[in-house]
């Protein structure tokens, strides 16, 4: 007998591969009644509007009481279930004191009853329920088999009302939410169409399109096909005499399914019908493999993956011989799992609106891009279907992290009017270029810029930033083959170094490691962000610190406008070691004849051993600059790139805010100046904290300089202060937000944290 295990992973991938809610539905409902050998399962989906929980869908009951038979919120085992948000288990459920009767279900004579939440996001969506005739307490491995689909029945729920399936349900002319959630990463609002950005060889990942020339196609599939076969055989012929009897049944299995009509003429049918190569390629790939993963002979049920192992085959050869031609629509919203820096920079930026991925956070790379290029992104959004989404229509709203699919008409004509109200506010924001960065009661502040391609940088950058506050320098190694030489860093050094004298900019040194790998230097840790990174690795590949070095100092002769930055320092020793190899590689470019100066050097603080440290490295270091994105990950221990706890990922905790404040008053006791370059910089409620702390200094992306330049003017040096005071007495981050929103809304500045003027 098949295991509950093998059971729980068969009806998990159908109810993924279910085309809607309510096959999802009643897959569930008849595959857990079987497998629980329960005479009866039902699902309740919950209507919040309506306070009731609707019978969605029943196996056992009446089918004719689905749709229409509901449950008050509160009231029933159902409604037990819901309220205390986890499993009730009775032997005799009408005996209980919470048990409702309801005749229109034909429940009468069952007595055995086990409900389980079905919860996204910390809210209770529906209620899973199975039933028996006898009184019967249900075992412990029966309820956790119940409560893993029920997770995974979230996921559907949540598809169906981000599409509107869940609308009837609702009041007359009043739909449920029609939104899916995720982390707001980069403000803004954007309406357009989906372009999908996927892993190549990837079935999974293939997104649903139409295609434009079946004859081609169909051609293409049939190329392909042939060159796998063909490989296949040669391999066959090639490890004939070493394999043994059961592979060699499996090489002429698969060869027998290439030569099989089913696999090619169902995949030909469904291009005929208007399914482009590839997603036709997945569909017919996954409904063979789904016939092995139903099967009970455990060997026979491995061959599903052989199955899909052959289809990842045929797609890498259509993949190679079709290069991907990605057309951009004007306004092209991007959407993948994950979606990378390289692939945003694909998109021409003039056809860029926002931009929507399952995976990531708001500190997250490519989110930093999104808000450094002012296009609205959200992150995040774990039920993405993003298979399904490839031409659709969507509203992207960055501001509190919602994503429309499909919208409404209605839905669709109040973000274009938020869409203009936020032009008008650019315009507004326009206005402002040229003028002083100070206070209201004329505290100087000095803008920087954060960046790391000279690529990147735009007239707004030219003539608004004081400099540059951090050049990320591991950006052109990331994207060469190899590490680049002393010549090639020079020169792009130099380039920076000229176009911003005599404004200062700050070189940081090579910054790997994390979420930052080299391709051509690869190493695999378990846990990177705690791993070899930053300066740990430049301790221990010297040879590359100080040819980097050495290219800094060259770069800054005769313009004397640049600084060194160390980042990832945890300790006295490591910036003393580096001072040493600085001074070193000084001392050679002179002997060798290149009049180079020593330039200021600092540290960035953003590991905690450093906030308890900050006195030491004072007396060591010219200036201090604080990384709030890694500072805030590890203090409160959240990956900023998980977006499973994205939620507690956020900069105005109060641990936060106190180590700011301990680091800059710490730092004063030496004259040691202190300026922010992480994402709270950039921040408009955040950087009136730091204003507040007296902190003078903030480095952003070019897209935040003109909205805190705005902040600066609107506020004094004694209101930054008095909120901070306010925040510091204040013990979570839900009660500072509102704080500064306010503040915000008072000084006319409110359209900078939502949509609208």
């Amino acid at each position: 007998m098949r295991s509950m295990l093998e059971v729980l992973r068969r009806i998990v991938e159908e109810v993924n591969g279910a085309p809607d809610l309510d096959s999802a539905l009643q897959l569930i409902v008849s595959q857990v009644k079987r497998a629980v050998k329960a005479d009866v399962c039902s699902v309740y989906l919950t209507d919040h509007q309506q306070r009731r929980h609707v019978l969605r869908a029943t196996h056992g009951l009446r089918q004719e009481a689905v749709g229409k038979v509901s449950l008050p919120l509160h009231r029933g085992l159902v409604g037990l279930v819901y309220e205390r948000a986890e499993p009730i288990n009775v032997d005799d459920a009408p005996s209980h004191p919470r048990y409702l009767f309801v005749t229109e279900t034909g429940e009468v004579p069952y007595h055995g009853f086990l409900g389980v939440p079905v919860i996204q996001n910390r809210k209770v969506l529906g209620v899973l329920v199975v039933r028996q005739r006898k009184p019967r307490m249900f075992e412990d491995n029966e309820v956790t088999f119940l409560f893993t689909l029920a997770a995974q029945l979230a996921g559907a729920i949540t598809h169906a009302q981000a599409n509107g399936e869940l609308d009837a349900m609702g009041a007359p002319g009043e739909a449920l939410k029609r939104y899916l959630e995720g982390r707001a990463s980069a403000t803004g609002v954007a309406v357009g169409r989906v372009v999908v950005t996927y892993q190549m060889d990837d079935l999974a990942a293939v997104p649903e399109r139409r295609c434009s020339d079946p004859k081609l196609e169909i051609a293409q599939f049939r190329d392909a096909v042939s060159r796998v076969e063909e490989s296949l055989r040669r391999l066959q012929s090639r490890l004939g005499e070493v394999l043994p009897t059961e592979e060699k049944a499996l090489f002429d299995a698969l060869l027998l399914m290439l030569g099989s009509d089913s696999l090619v003429t169902q995949t030909i049918a469904r291009i005929e019908q208007g399914e482009w190569v590839q997603s036709a390629l997945h569909h017919t790939i996954e409904e063979h493999a789904r016939v092995f993963d139903k099967m009970e002979d455990v060997y026979l049920r491995e061959r599903a993956s052989d199955i899909r192992d052959l289809g990842r085959r045929i797609l890498m050869r259509l993949q190679s011989d079709t290069p991907r031609e990605v057309e951009y629509p004007e306004q092209t919203i991007l959407v993948g799992v994950e979606v990378s820096g390289v692939e945003l920079m694909e998109v021409p930026r003039e056809r860029l609106a926002g931009v929507v991925a399952a995976k990531g956070s708001s500190a997250s790379h490519v989110a930093i891009l999104a808000r450094a290029m002012g296009v609205p992104a959200v992150m995040g959004v774990t039920d993405l279907p993003v298979a399904r989404m490839e031409g659709r229509e969507v509203v992207v709203d960055g501001y509190h992290g919602r994503v429309y699919l499909s919208p409404t008409p209605a839905v669709r004509q109040e973000y274009q009017r938020m869409l203009e109200e936020d032009r008008q506010l650019s315009t507004e924001m326009e206005a402002l270029r040229g003028s002083a960065t100070e206070t209201t009661d004329g505290v100087c502040v000095s803008l920087y810029l954060n960046t790391g391609l000279v690529s990147e940088l735009g007239s707004i950058a030219d003539y608004e930033a004081s400099g540059v506050g951090l050049y990320r320098t591991e950006l052109p190694f990331m994207v060469s083959d190899r590490f680049p030489g002393e010549t090639a860093q020079f020169e792009n050094y130099r380039q920076v170094l000229e176009r911003f004298a005599p404004r200062p900019v700050t070189l940081r040194t090579l910054d790997i490691g994390g979420d930052k790998p080299l391709p051509y230097f690869p190493f695999e840790e378990s846990n990177p962000f705690l791993g070899w990174r930053g300066v740990r690795i430049s301790l221990d590949h010297p040879e590359i610190f100080l040819t980097q070095i050495r290219a800094m100092l060259r770069a800054a002769i005769g313009l004397d406008n640049m600084q060194i930055m160390l980042p990832m320092i945890s300790s006295v020793n490591e910036v003393d070691e580096l001072l040493l190899m600085i001074q070193r590689a000084h001392d050679e470019l002179l002997e060798e004849g290149h009049p180079v100066a020593m330039p200021k050097i600092g540290v960035m603080v953003e590991v905690p051993a450093a906030v308890y440290l900050v006195a030491e490295l004072a007396r060591r270091v010219d200036f201090i600059s604080v990384g709030t994105n890694d500072l805030t990950q590890y203090l409160l221990a959240v990956d900023r790139n998980n977006s499973r706890v994205a939620d507690l990922y956020n900069e105005l905790h109060p641990a936060v805010l106190r180590a700011l404040v301990q680091i800059v008053r710490e730092a004063e006791r030496f004259n040691c100046p202190v300026s922010v370059c992480g994402e709270m910089a950039g921040n408009p409620m955040a950087s009136v904290l730091l204003l507040g702390m007296g902190i003078e200094a903030l480095s952003m992306s070019a897209g935040s300089l003109l909205k805190i330049k705005w902040v600066v003017q609107s506020f004094s040096r004694a209101q930054t202060r008095q909120l901070l005071q306010a925040a510091l007495r204040m013990e979570n981050a839900e009660q500072v937000r509102p704080l500064l929103e306010r503040a915000l809304e008072d000084v006319g500045l409110g359209g900078l944290l939502r949509p609208g003027k």
